[in-house]
């Protein structure tokens, strides 16, 4: 059975830092791509990073390009988002997740993704 579980989420300020973390079980993790996906309020689940089965590769969204940075340590079965600058516009559940295509190139879309974990919340204060 798979389980993607995440933390790290909370309250900040705008300007703050966090690191999202979320450990796999129940799958190959090193040989899936992974994202985070957020979803805010009355809107859409969105795209926000991905990276590489293998690390190598890493996708961002533009609204969090150079502020958001996607990890992942395989021997941990980890992948984490550090985001730093953060603004209120960033508030919202962030969800992890592991592509359904072993050994793929990491995609942008929530079909790309298989398994989801359950989201934890993060806040930004104005």
């Amino acid at each position: 059975q798979v389980q993607l579980v995440e933390s790290g989420g909370g309250l900040v300020q705008t300007g703050d830092s966090l690191r999202l973390s979320c450990v796999a079980s129940g799958v190959t993790f090193s040989s899936y791509p992974m994202g985070w996906f957020r979803q805010a309020p009355g809107k859409e689940r969105e795209f926000v990073a991905a990276i590489s089965w293998s690390g190598g590769l890493t996708l961002h969204a533009d609204s969090v390009k150079d502020r958001f940075t996607i990890s992942r340590d395989n021997a941990k079965n980890t992948v984490d988002l550090q985001m730093k600058s953060l603004k209120p516009e960033d508030t919202a559940v962030y969800y992890c997740a592991a592509d359904r295509t072993r050994r793929g190139a990491p995609g942008i879309r929530q079909s790309d993704y298989k398994y989801w974990g359950q989201g934890t919340q993060v806040a930004v204060s104005s």
